[in-house]
């Protein structure tokens, strides 16, 4: 069989071409859309006048309280964006919670106490020991959906403030602890953790996320119908100050910027947030879609396309 004379030229030709073609320089590719980020947006600041930046917690209308603690106040920041002062003096307040009437508990190390606040700014204690012990410094704290019961971490971080130069040797360690709905006394739900600071539970109540700065680790564990912790299990190997959760499930870890995991465990967003140290972090806003970053000295809020779980 014979081929002609133009086909091996166009074929030659094709060659050719294709070839100078694949030499060429491939465009790089725009990077993926953030899942979670809002389109195009990037943390804003809001103010910075403060000294340290830590607590945020959201209520059911959607503004944001935070705690300014070297300077012992509580701000509130509105869903117009406006900044204000909520208390002052605020018993050195750190981690913050609504409760499900509304009332802000506050962990007010202080006096090492865990405190509810009234909307008008009322102080009810509600813990002021542990069987008469001194905690080592109520640190951050969230509320179950249903009983209602509270769960919070306890690190020793000494503060300028106390008299005290170390913990009670009694408490055998720092421990996550448990406060029943309507109970007076809260008894030990972890007490194998180096270091326990952040937490945050599923809006379902059903999982409970803690993190041990100390050990650069964040846990999950399954809450038991008696409130009991159960099946402990390594989330990600880091650690974290503050954390909150979104609709989809994500775990946000704070400390050098804000990481973001998926419900696996997988890493898919880091948020960098120009400051030497984020601290907490919570969705505000009417719809709960704006996240609100405490970040040292300042505040930043970032539009996204999810919500907050709770």
């Amino acid at each position: 069989m014979t081929i002609s004379s133009s086909l091996l030229r166009a074929g030659a030709l094709s060659l050719t071409l294709l070839s100078c073609f694949s030499s060429l320089p491939v465009a790089a590719q725009a990077p993926a859309a953030s899942t979670i980020i809002a389109p195009g947006a990037t943390p804003r600041l809001v103010s910075r006048q403060f000294s340290f930046t830590e607590g945020p917690a959201v209520d059911k209308a959607g503004n944001v309280f935070f705690t300014d603690q070297p300077n012992n106040k509580i701000w509130k920041y509105s869903t117009d964006g406006q900044l204000s002062v909520f208390l002052e003096p605020a018993g050195r307040s750190n981690g913050l919670y609504f409760d499900r009437k509304g009332n802000l508990l506050a962990c007010a190390d202080e006096h090492n106490q865990l405190w509810s606040i009234a909307p008008d700014g009322k102080v009810t204690v509600l813990l002021k020991d542990v069987q008469g012990r001194t905690f080592n410094g109520p640190n951050d704290l969230w509320v179950q959906p249903k009983p209602g019961g509270l769960y919070f971490t306890d690190p020793y971080y000494q503060r300028p403030y106390w008299t005290r130069q170390q913990p009670d040797a009694a408490l055998g360690g720092q421990h996550v602890y448990h406060l029943p709905a309507g109970a007076a006394q809260p008894v030990v739900a972890d007490d194998k953790l180096q270091q326990p600071n952040g937490i945050i539970g599923t809006p379902d109540g059903k999982r409970l996320y803690v993190a041990d700065i100390g050990a650069n680790k964040t846990y999950r564990y399954d809450i038991a119908l008696d409130g009991r912790l159960l099946n402990r299990q390594l989330f990600v190997e880091q650690g974290s100050d503050g954390m909150t959760i979104d609709s989809q499930g994500n775990v946000y870890l704070t400390g050098n910027g804000v990481t973001v995991y998926n419900p696996a465990g997988r890493k898919i967003e880091q948020i960098a947030i120009p400051e030497k140290w984020t601290a907490n972090v919570c969705f505000g806003g009417k719809k709960r879609d704006v996240l609100f970053i405490t970040a040292s000295e300042a505040v930043y809020v970032l539009p996204m396309r999810v919500r907050g779980g709770r």
